[in-house]
């Protein structure tokens, strides 16, 4: 899609903070009124509007995709996306751990064990962890308590975590994101640690670095998404 407009502005409205193209409020997909929880998040969303050139790339602006989603889509599949994001408890990365090399044995320790220790310490759960490539059951009373933990979750700040938790393939880092424990480059190394180790022994490769690209687009999205939203919360 060409470009149709020229300036790009912010402006209070009854339902949000409205981003402004030309003076005309911009609109989601199903034509709903764009309009973001505060100021800050309606900013980072008028910058990516500003930031297009001739050619309008949806693929470069998530935080507009995200804030899309939180209107059109998430009142009618909370339910979907709460199941999505508490499923990857069973299947969480930084619960399946290598037996060798010791090397990446020990990376994993360092960098995944602490953010499990995070979680005990921030919800009172405890996740099982292996070595087996065969699913690990995880206790029921920990993940019914992840579940009213993401239930609790309105609408947008429900939207960044599902993103976050979908790239990153972990609730745990999803998680870390949502409460500023992690930033986009932390999270996204954890997620890939053990792609990033046998890129260090063996070399990488065009097609695992195009989407290392868009897994960074996304969760780096993700984070600004979450923290403009905390930052509404702190204000």
């Amino acid at each position: 899609m060409k470009r149709f407009y020229r300036d790009v502005t912010v402006a209070p409205g009854e339902q949000g903070h409205q981003v402004l193209l030309d003076g005309r409020p911009l609109r989601t997909p199903a034509k709903q009124l764009l309009a973001a929880p505060n100021a800050l998040l309606a900013e980072a969303i008028a910058q990516e509007w500003r930031q297009q050139g001739d050619t309008i790339r949806p693929a470069a602006m998530p935080l507009t995709r995200l804030a899309s989603t939180a209107i059109d889509r998430m009142p009618t599949q909370r339910e979907a996306a709460i199941e999505e994001v508490v499923a990857y408890a069973d299947t969480d990365l930084v619960c399946y751990r290598a037996a060798e090399p010791f090397e990446l044995v020990q990376r994993q320790h360092h960098v995944w064990q602490p953010l499990l220790d995070w979680l005990t310490h921030t919800y009172g759960v405890k996740l099982a962890v292996t070595t087996s490539i065969l699913p690990v059951a995880q206790p029921a009373a920990a993940r019914a308590r992840l579940r009213s933990a993401i239930e609790d979750l309105s609408d947008w700040p429900l939207v960044g975590m599902h993103m976050a938790t979908t790239a990153l393939g972990s609730l745990v880092l999803g998680l870390g994101l949502l409460h500023g424990r992690l930033d986009a480059d932390a999270a996204l190394a954890a997620s890939l640690l053990d792609e990033l180790f046998e890129i260090e022994r063996w070399g990488s490769d065009v097609e695992a670095e195009r989407r290392h690209e868009v897994l960074r687009r996304d969760v780096t999205g993700a984070a600004r998404f979450l923290q403009g939203l905390h930052e509404s919360r702190s204000s």
